[in-house]
């Protein structure tokens, strides 16, 4: 069966603006709202950040997944979930039916992260909550001549992620030298897009440009079973590949709960303040 060549749809660059105070800087690499375009992915922020940006907050209906560039990053969760993070490594974090958790970095640190909202099936809404730390230094790797591709989940080439999912999703941290090119498949049916983090290259199969602090989502691949995507760089890139597989389910978010119907978002409310998470 051919394998289709994915093409660029769109390119964006992400604004950063300065909120003050302990939150240094901010900007949405996916805004939020965009519900149908990116499922099933909700949003990613990009933050610089001092202790007491993000002291205790709740999420129910959501996975977060956390990639920390720079800083030391501390995790605790009212279920038991706690680490320590540093540059390179993941927090994947089902918040399901209800969490309650902080995020602060060490003492006297700014902490450089991106933050990824997917969304949950509505049968997976309610799940229990679950923590996955994922070392930097113990993901999975696929080398290629010029090229380190590190598997946070989902497969690249023979190298595959052993990261528990609620949904199908595809992420890769893709570090290559200039001229070095290789592709990553993808299930044809997937959303995704690539945020180039430092560098620039060209992607796709129409060969965009793109650089660092740009965004390149992803054309669809209709009817395909299998696709892949082109990246080739032109200076030392590295980006983050996410894809997944769309919902296709109604999205009604408020506050930090992502449901089906405004019912259930007023049912996490009411659970919230009863103590229930």
């Amino acid at each position: 069966m051919p394998m289709t060549q994915r093409e660029i749809n769109r390119v964006w660059t992400v604004n950063h603006r300065s909120p003050g105070g302990t939150h240094v800087r901010q900007g949405f690499v996916l805004e939020p709202g965009h519900w149908e375009e990116f499922d099933p992915f909700l949003m990613l922020a990009e933050d610089w950040f001092q202790r007491g940006t993000f002291d205790d907050h709740p999420h129910r209906g959501i996975e977060t997944v956390t990639f920390v560039l720079e800083g030391h990053l501390e995790h605790r969760d009212n279920h038991g979930g706690a680490g320590l993070l540093g540059p390179g490594d993941v927090q994947w974090m089902t918040a399901g039916r209800g969490i309650v958790h902080a995020e602060e970095p060490v003492a006297g640190e700014t902490v450089h992260s991106l933050q990824l909202w997917v969304n949950l099936p509505r049968a997976q809404k309610l799940t229990a909550p679950r923590y996955q730390d994922l070392s930097g230094a113990r993901l999975p790797v696929r080398r290629e001549p010029g090229a380190l591709v590190r598997v946070i989940s989902g497969a690249s080439g023979e190298v595959a992620a052993s990261t528990l999912n609620h949904l199908p999703v595809t992420a890769v941290e893709l570090i290559l030298e200039p001229g070095t090119a290789v592709t990553q498949a993808l299930p044809g049916s997937y959303n995704g897009f690539i945020y180039v983090l430092a560098g620039s290259g060209h992607f796709g199969a129409a060969d965009t440009p793109g650089e660092q602090g740009q965004v390149l989502w992803l054309g669809a691949a209709p009817g395909a079973a299998r696709s892949e995507v082109a990246i080739r760089a032109d200076q030392p890139l590295r980006a983050l590949l996410f894809a997944g597989e769309p919902l296709r389910e109604p999205v009604v978010a408020y506050g930090p709960f992502v449901m089906n119907t405004q019912e259930e978002i007023r049912q996490a409310y009411a659970d919230y303040r009863a103590g229930k998470f």
